[in-house]
């Protein structure tokens, strides 16, 4: 590493200690072939999106990508146990891991998208594992701070909710006529502190700032260690022009505490994802009774905050019994716009699985609403899918795997002190389900109903065993349901607890023309068209076959309402990331009925209204005939990827409701 005057200096790693796999297993595992889902569009997303370069220039296959991850994880626990002089027995551990690569082989259990492409790299053992955890949030009483917080955890690629507490007291204009030069370092540590430096000079009444960008690289220069490439300094310029004529507009009055907020945490998002870090995404939360809040994606009285609404889910914080009278409030911004999502805070801080009394102090969510937290907090997430075991004892074995990975992660501290102090307490995990909508139409409510109460029995046990060997205390909370994209795509189930929108569809891909897997589709005669809203970009299409559990247009909101109530009974001691879709002709009139049955009993729910096939070109997924489907499928070729390589994988960058995965 370089500091920005080009001095040599040493990096202290966070992981000193190893673990590998042994050479003869994973000879034998480069001979098993990988089975993606949904047929070429879960390979396509693998090697588009999590496959890496290796140390000898080569591309990672699948099997590349389990060792990596399976030697990181191992090399965390190893490193824990040697570290605090516990005992560590190598062969043992050697055993274990075979069993857990080979689960992750078959897909029966993986970790979230950013284990597979970050877990077992250099970046994690230098640097901690901020990047290794999915969702984080933060309370924002201290502006500054909090954005500070946010801005660096969105550079490492996690998830960031905040809250509109911010009181706004001894804000000034600071004085600009007489400006202190301040160089920004070419690093995120960099990026952040200039964000910092301009929000203290309002708030604190500190020195006004003359940012100079000139180290920053430039745009399309490659960033070592996290991946990808430059953004150049016009992102980052850009964020602090915004952050300024943002605060001189609340010290003119111009706004409000709330939409000051609001303005400075989406802009830093909209600066994280122009500047080409993985996919940014937030959640705003507010109170039902602020008006500002409620109508920040009014765009007609808003325009203005088109540019960076879209960086965040909004929701409303149920409080107190009181607040359950806004109901008809919130059903009517619904039918209007689509949110706000609620999240019933009595029940998150009353209950894990809903019955179960147990204090949890956290008043805060992650982006998609399936992890509660507290400020500073993060949370990582690993996921088992029940399509990909054979047997229902492989279904417990794939929790226990998963169990494992999440509760080793949350052994590894981050570089931000705040957060190790709630993490050592909580330990806070999320061992997530997807494809259970599949699950729900194979076997029947009742039988879900056994598997996920034993299931969860299993990984509480599993934990608590984890943890007293490490000898830390257990896990606050383990286990939850994700919105689930990408990683849904490669096994090839439904997504999270979502029904699939259609059983027959176009699935799309959005790739960059210069990223070396645009021309291995296009070489390999996968139908393609240029993009109609990205320059650069070209969008390809598979057909895909979702199977026979039931479309989502065919199943009520009331039934998805049910479902999600049973999975926080029954499974999920953190939350369940829900979108429920509605019909605005047939249930639209009907939202405050289900509210007023469902919120007091469930943590979190979002709902949407159905899109229309073919509501806009190019969509994510368009419904097609079976017909249609039979004659596009018999016109995909086999990919060779034998050729593809140089390339070091790339995320997408948005949040939906749904599936945390608009564009990809």
């Amino acid at each position: 590493m370089k500091t920005p005057n080009n001095e040599a200096v040493e990096k202290e790693m966070v992981v000193t200690e190893r673990f590998s796999l042994k050479e003869t297993f994973c000879d034998a595992l480069y001979l098993k072939n990988a089975n993606f889902g949904f047929g070429g569009v879960g390979e396509a997303t693998y090697y588009r999106t999590y496959s890496r370069i290796k140390e000898d220039g080569s591309q990672e296959h699948w099997a590349d990508t389990v060792i990596r991850v399976i030697n990181g994880v191992m090399s965390i626990r190893k490193n824990h146990y040697v570290m605090n002089r516990l005992a560590w027995d190598d062969e043992r551990w050697q055993i274990y891991a075979k069993n857990l690569a080979h689960a992750m082989f078959d897909m029966k259990w993986l970790p979230p998208g950013r284990g597979l492409w970050v877990m077992g790299t250099d970046y994690v053992y230098e640097r901690g594992g901020a990047a290794l955890n999915n969702c984080g949030a933060v309370d924002t009483t201290e502006l500054a701070n909090a954005a500070d917080w946010t801005m660096d955890m969105l550079m490492c690629g996690v998830g960031v909710g905040f809250n509109t507490v911010w009181e706004g007291e001894g804000v000034t204009i600071p004085d600009k006529s007489r400006p202190i030069d301040f160089l920004i370092p070419d690093s995120r540590e960099g990026w952040v502190t200039s964000v910092r430096m301009l929000i203290e000079s309002y708030t604190k009444g500190g020195s006004w700032f003359r940012f100079n960008y000139d180290i920053i690289r430039p745009e399309g220069s490659v960033i070592s260690g996290f991946g990808g490439t430059a953004s150049g300094p016009e992102p980052l310029k850009e964020l602090h022009h915004r952050i300024e004529s943002y605060l001189d507009d609340y010290c003119h009055q111009k706004s409000d505490q709330t939409r000051t907020v609001a303005d400075i945490m989406n802009a830093i998002g909209a600066c994280v994802v122009a500047g080409n870090v993985r996919r940014s995404a937030e959640i705003s939360l507010g109170s039902v009774d602020d008006e500002t809040f409620l109508e920040l994606k009014d765009y007609k009285k808003h325009p203005e905050r088109t540019e960076i609404g879209w960086m965040s889910n909004n929701t409303v914080v149920l409080e107190k019994s009181e607040d359950f009278q806004k109901l008809p409030l919130i059903a009517k911004h619904i039918r209007d716009n689509g949110e706000p999502g609620i999240m019933n805070l009595i029940n998150v801080q009353k209950y894990a699985r809903y019955g179960d009394k147990t204090e949890d102090k956290a008043w805060l969510a992650n982006p998609c609403s399936e992890i509660p937290l507290e400020s500073f907090e993060l949370c990582n997430l690993a996921e088992v899918f029940s399509a990909r075991c054979e047997k229902e004892e492989e279904f417990y074995e794939a929790l226990e795997y998963a169990t494992f990975y999440a509760s080793t992660v949350a052994l590894l501290p981050t570089h931000r002190c705040e957060t190790n102090a709630i993490v050592v307490r909580n330990r806070r995990i999320g061992v997530s389900l997807s494809g259970i909508a599949d699950m729900l139409d194979e076997f029947g409510a009742t039988e879900l109903t056994r598997r996920l109460r034993k299931g969860y029995k299993l990984v509480r046990a599993t934990n608590k065993e984890l943890a007293a060997e490490a000898g830390v205390p257990p896990s606050i909370r383990v286990t939850t349901v994700k919105p689930s994209g990408t990683i849904s795509q490669l096994v090839g189930v439904s997504s999270g607890m979502h029904f699939p929108t259609f059983q027959y569809a176009i699935r799309r891909m959005r790739v960059g023309n210069n990223s070396r897997i645009c021309d291995v589709l296009k070489d390999a005669g996968i139908p393609n068209e240029p993009d109609h809203y990205s320059a650069n970009t070209t969008v390809f299409e598979f057909p895909i076959d979702q199977g026979k559990t039931r479309k989502a247009t065919s199943v009520s909101a009331w039934e998805q309402f049910a479902f999600l109530a049973m999975l926080q009974r029954e499974w999920s001691d953190n939350m369940v990331s829900c979108t429920v879709y509605f019909d605005p002709v047939t249930e639209g009139d009907q939202i405050e009925h289900m509210l007023a049955q469902f919120a007091p009993i469930i943590k979190s729910v979002s709902m949407l209204p159905h899109s229309d096939k073919g509501a806009y070109v190019q969509m994510p997924y368009e419904g097609i005939s079976k017909e249609l489907f039979d004659e596009r499928l018999a016109k995909i070729p086999d990919i060779d990827w034998s050729g593809f390589g140089g390339s070091d994988g790339v995320e997408s960058r948005f949040c939906s409701n749904d599936s945390c995965d608009l564009i990809s």
